[in-house]
């Protein structure tokens, strides 16, 4: 296919495609075009930058008419107001011409806010699980005109903890409805849910499963601990000019922060951390300035830039191996994308070596191992996790040595009085004490 024109898309859409610069459809949204239109089922799977996003958009904005009535005909559930935010902007850019209510909900933002504009009409309602079942829940807003219903990073969702929200959304939702699942991995556990809520869905597959983009090379370094990973950043980003934006994962919001302070002094200029700590306005500023070009360096969780969008990634860093070999993939997505290239890099320690393995198995693809820079020092400095725990060998098996944490302090005078009692009890006792000296005179 040469153009967006190939496809059957009104000429609102066309236009503004056009304007942002998209003329040529992806794979992927050429060959999902044709299945969601027809209004079945469908399970796409495809790598991240691939343009998943555009691939359920096109069609859903296609078929979308004029409606005055308050309540929303398609829902997007999404696990991360991040995401939210970002597909909310996309819509509006294609639907520039045409006339449509798009509203994005989340949590951690005003409610009330939120209940008057889906009060006020919506056709498109763009939610993370947790804020849609509690404005259902407010009876601000009703499921029962939901047309098309579509589920992104599904997988991320599970992993968050949604079960429960998603099973509960689409236990309320109308029989008869179009169900679109989009994800750049399928566990095995999301097919329970195809199983069960999806009406024999069209799988849309552009690649196998695990395969990473071919255009993204993948590197591996070894490394001992936690500081002579900082001494190795520190060093790639001060001498490869070519890192000029750089996104980075860590395991938690804990190792970030520690990062965060030793790179504090060199790189705090063009530095940014997001993790589910910040508050909302500052993970939206350092993607911002992160996007503009502000900051060189991301810091970032695999919950907050699940499926992020950032443009020109030119490095993904992984400081610590990822939790699953899935969310490798997804980390390796954000580089590489609209056809650039892009270098993955992971720092790993002896612990991590299992989960590299699992990945390269995953993939079924060796990364190759690069030497640390001669500049880089091995540093000896061990975390508190790193310290090996040691065990007093006459304790039981399976139970640790307690060491006491407090700290001894000589008491203070006042302290070191005897305690009497109070006033009573004090005058009991002088009672006592003369009675007692008077029975001696005699």
């Amino acid at each position: 296919m040469n153009s967006f024109t190939d496809l059957n898309l009104s000429k609102q859409l066309l236009r503004a495609l056009d304007e942002i610069g998209f003329n040529i459809p992806s794979p992927i949204q050429e060959k999902a075009f044709p299945i969601l239109m027809s209004g079945k089922d469908a399970v796409v799977i495809a790598q991240t930058g691939t343009g998943k996003t555009f691939a359920y958009l096109l069609p859903i904005l296609r078929q979308h008419t004029y409606s005055e009535q308050r309540q929303p005909r398609v829902l997007i559930v999404l696990p991360t107001r991040e995401l939210v935010v970002q597909v909310v902007e996309e819509i509006q850019k294609l639907s520039k011409y045409i006339s449509i209510r798009v509203v994005g909900v989340y949590g951690a933002s005003n409610i009330n806010t939120q209940k008057q504009k889906v009060y006020d009409g919506v056709d498109i309602l763009v939610a993370t699980p947790g804020r849609l079942i509690d404005l259902t829940l407010s009876r601000t807003l009703q499921l029962s005109s939901v047309k098309k219903l579509v589920i992104d990073e599904v997988d991320e969702m599970l992993n968050l903890g949604f079960r429960a929200q998603l099973t509960q959304i689409l236990d309320i939702l109308p029989l008869k409805r179009q169900n679109v699942l989009c994800s750049a991995t399928l566990a095995e556990e999301v097919e329970v849910i195809i199983d069960k809520y999806f009406n024999k869905p069209d799988y849309i597959e552009l690649i196998s499963r695990g395969t990473p983009l071919e255009k993204i090379i993948q590197y591996v370094y070894k490394v001992p601990n936690f500081y002579t990973k900082v001494n190795l950043l520190e060093c790639l980003l001060q001498k490869d000019k070519h890192m000029t934006k750089v996104l980075l994962f860590v395991r938690n919001k804990k190792v970030a922060d520690e990062l965060e302070l030793e790179l504090q002094e060199t790189f705090g200029a063009q530095m940014g951390v997001i993790h589910s700590n910040k508050s909302q306005p500052q993970r939206f500023e350092s993607l911002k300035k992160f996007e503009e070009g502000v900051f060189k360096l991301l810091i970032a969780t695999d919950v907050i830039a699940r499926g992020v969008d950032i443009p020109n990634v030119t490095h993904v860093i992984n400081f610590d191996a990822p939790k699953d070999t899935g969310s490798y993939i997804h980390r390796m997505g954000r580089t590489g994308r609209a056809d650039k290239a892009g270098i993955a890099l992971s720092f790993i320690t002896l612990k991590e070596e299992e989960m590299q393995e699992a990945i390269e198995a995953y993939m079924n693809k060796k990364i190759p191992v690069l030497d640390l820079p001669e500049a880089v020092e091995i540093s000896e400095q061990l975390t508190k996790d790193e310290i090996p725990v040691t065990r007093d060998k006459n304790l039981k098996k399976g139970k640790k040595l307690v060491m006491p944490t407090g700290a001894f302090h000589e008491k203070k005078a006042k302290n070191k009085k005897e305690q009497l009692g109070g006033k009573r009890r004090q005058e009991k006792m002088r009672r006592l004490e003369d009675k007692y000296r008077s029975k001696r005179c005699f």
